[in-house]
């Protein structure tokens, strides 16, 4: 677990190529462009951090997600918030074990029965801090993960953490090794995968910035999205889905205080294949105004952005909707740029 290292770490992904993580994409229905695919195959390859940013919804995440199914290995999730500390993501001691091996020896040390062991000092002190009162947080399991993969670690929403807590995150980024006082430095076999997400709340240090590869992601284009549709909701109606992106991608152009992402379009996606179910009406008809409007609550999430969709804008995204089938050309390679 400890000691220094003497070299970097190889990648273990030599034998990688970039149109076999397109295949794994592929295989688990991740649409990615030519531009993502390429970042990540990179990113790999090279042993380097990804910080991924964009809007909400994005897919961001869900990157993380993906390539740990993809390559069969574990996801360690750290999600970030305000206040986050270096113990809540890397590691605390257990006390109240180190107090019970402490009250322990000092009770047999005072009834004389210490089997033959010297009896407690400074040393049998310090012994309490060892591998066996270790507490594994997140970014240390990361670090001690046995395997031929190594695991994805998804540090998500890395802007809501404070700055103190991003310079602490320097080291690990850079060599993938921590310090630990009481027991030396701790580093990885093997590079871990790392996804760093943003959602541009605040400004990330240049310092990160240079540790890591730099992938923007934007919500997709019509062509994109109608494929993440299909995929991933095969169960509506293909003129439907291609409805359901029209209108969407018609709300990203109101300047609503949270503008939908795709994730906000597959929950959508879904929740009219359901409905639709349900009633047992024709699911291949087009979708409504009052459909829309009834169901406005998986698209948008801010009570002034629902109240904006008054009947002149549910009629243009109709409209969107109407021409919508046309753009529905084929999709699965034309999609990529």
């Amino acid at each position: 677990m400890t000691g220094e290292q003497s070299e970097p770490p190889t990648s273990p992904f030599g034998d990688l190529s970039e149109s076999g993580l397109r295949e794994r994409f592929d295989r688990l229905n991740y649409v990615a462009t030519d531009r993502v695919v390429t970042t990540v195959y990179l990113a790999l390859r090279m042993g380097r951090p990804l910080l991924a940013e964009g809007p909400p919804g994005s897919g961001k995440t869900e990157l993380g997600k993906v390539l740990a199914e993809a390559f069969d290995t574990e996801l360690i999730r750290l999600q970030c918030y305000e206040g986050l500390t270096v113990e809540n993501a890397l590691y605390e001691w257990n006390y109240t074990k180190q107090l019970l091996a402490v009250q322990s020896d000092e009770g047999r040390v005072g009834t004389g029965e210490t089997n033959g062991e010297p009896p407690v000092d400074e040393a049998r002190s310090n012994s309490v801090f060892d591998e066996e009162y270790l507490l594994e947080r997140p970014l240390l399991r990361v670090l001690t993960a046995d395997g031929d993969r190594p695991p994805v670690l998804l540090i998500d929403e890395i802007d809501r953490a404070d700055e103190e807590f991003e310079a602490f995150l320097l080291e690990l980024l850079s060599d993938f090794q921590v310090s630990i006082p009481e027991l030396g430095t701790v580093t990885a076999d093997h590079p871990p995968i790392v996804i760093l997400t943003s959602n541009r709340t605040r400004a990330l240090s240049d310092a990160l910035k240079r540790r890591c590869l730099y992938l923007h992601v934007e919500p997709p284009s019509f062509e994109t999205e109608y494929e993440i549709v299909t995929r991933k909701v095969p169960e509506l109606d293909a003129v439907v889905a291609a409805e359901v992106c029209a209108i969407v991608e018609r709300l990203r152009e109101e300047s609503f205080l949270k503008r939908p992402g795709v994730a906000e379009t597959l929950d959508w996606a879904r929740a009219v294949a359901t409905l639709r179910a349900d009633s047992g009406d024709d699911d291949s008809a087009s979708i409504s105004t009052d459909e829309i409007e009834r169901t406005l609550g998986c698209l948008l999430k801010e009570v002034e952005d629902v109240e904006r969709v008054d009947t002149e804008l549910l009629e243009r995204l109709r409209e969107a909707a109407s021409v919508a089938t046309d753009r529905t050309v084929e999709v699965p390679d034309g999609s990529r740029s």
